[in-house]
């Protein structure tokens, strides 16, 4: 049996990028002789003090905790065929460990889902911004057997520094994404799932939900999941807290599903991953045409792109006036998933490109 370590910073079921990247694989790479490890840097009890206001020692108390777990690893190493390293090995800006593995002699894949190589700090932690070094993401490539990019922009940026880069899209477990029959009134729910430090995102709409919010009254709600701390008293908006499981029956209740994003790098980046969950449990959404989401959605098919104000309030109140048109939007939207989107269609692949870094 081959023993693969998965190098990150979070618990199981407690990151979306671990879980759509590499977790929900774990049980298919079992069948295939492959005994996985997942190594986190943070338990449920460091998690809330590392993404609070303040708690600055207890921050740096972590951040030692983590350094003296992340050498038991770089000690163990030569017990595995390949460590997985998911965005980065250690929270700082050093690239220490990656270095350290790279002697052991152990394979290195390298796996990353967004922009990472540009500057993005939370609100939470910017007295720690000079101790980031978003650079250091080449270095790792470079250091690494086998890079997975969640798409090709990234892709594209891997290979300036590695030849050896293979593009996974992010992907969708169609057996647990099912939808739900969530018991709510006739009102429309539009709905936006995400973090904390994704929720600067949803604030690109607000300036159009208020518009929506003229036009249709109390036809229709606001939901924000992800943060909750998150309010908005002008559109009754309360955040709801994530947590897994009640993840889909959340979900569920939306009625039209909501990505924006801002016009930048980062967002080219990002490998679409809230979008896949709406179309997954079959709920329409609208979309900023930006980055992957122009891959995934065919206008008007399995989902619609926007860019102004004006598109995405013509697009919503498409989906908001018309059940039908919703019911069949979010079919196809499903069928997408489970085509080219779906752990069942990359499985295979995923295990293949494994099995390659060994070679």
């Amino acid at each position: 049996m081959l023993k693969i370590l998965f190098i990150a910073a979070h618990r199981l079921n407690r990151s979306p990028s671990q879980r759509f990247r590499f977790e929900q694989y774990f049980s298919f790479l079992k069948q295939n002789d492959f005994d996985c490890k997942l190594s986190p840097l943070l338990d449920e009890a460091d998690d809330k003090i590392f993404y609070s206001e303040g708690n600055f020692f207890s921050k740096v108390r972590i951040v030692i905790q983590s350094y003296f777990k992340r050498k038991k690893d770089l000690k163990e190493a030569g017990n595995y065929d390949i460590i997985f390293i998911q965005r980065e090995a250690f929270m700082t800006g050093s690239t220490f460990f990656e270095k350290g593995l790279k002697k052991r002699k152990v394979k290195i894949v390298f796996d990353f889902d967004d922009a990472i190589w540009l500057p993005n700090v939370s609100e939470e932690n910017k007295k720690f911004e000079r101790l980031k070094n978003p650079e250091k993401t080449s270095e790792i490539i470079s250091l690494s057997d086998l890079i997975i990019a969640g798409n090709n922009y990234l892709a594209e940026y891997a290979k300036q520094f590695n030849k050896n880069v293979y593009i996974i899209p992010t992907t969708i477990d169609t057996e647990y994404h099912k939808k739900q029959i969530v018991k709510k009134d006739e009102r429309i729910c539009i709905g936006w799932t995400g973090s904390h430090t994704t929720i600067q995102h949803f604030e690109h709409a607000v300036p159009m939900l208020k518009k929506l919010k003229e036009k249709y009254g109390d036809k229709i709600y606001f939901k924000v999941i992800g943060d909750e701390n998150y309010f908005n008293d002008e559109l009754n908006i309360r955040g709801v807290k994530w947590s897994f499981p009640d993840e889909i029956e959340q979900l569920s209740e939306i009625d039209i599903g909501i990505m924006p994003l801002p016009d930048d790098e980062w967002a080219k980046g990002k490998c679409a991953c809230k979008a896949l969950q709406y179309m997954s449990l079959e709920i329409p959404s609208v979309m900023s045409a930006m980055g992957m989401n122009c891959e995934i959605v065919s206008e008007g098919v399995n989902g619609f792109l926007a860019k102004e104000d004006d598109e995405w309030l013509e697009k919503i109140s498409l989906l908001a006036e018309d059940s039908e048109l919703r019911k069949k939007i979010g079919a196809d939207a499903r069928k997408t998933v489970e085509a080219n989107y779906s752990v069942n269609s990359q499985k295979e692949k995923y295990l293949d490109v494994l099995k390659k870094s060994l070679r």
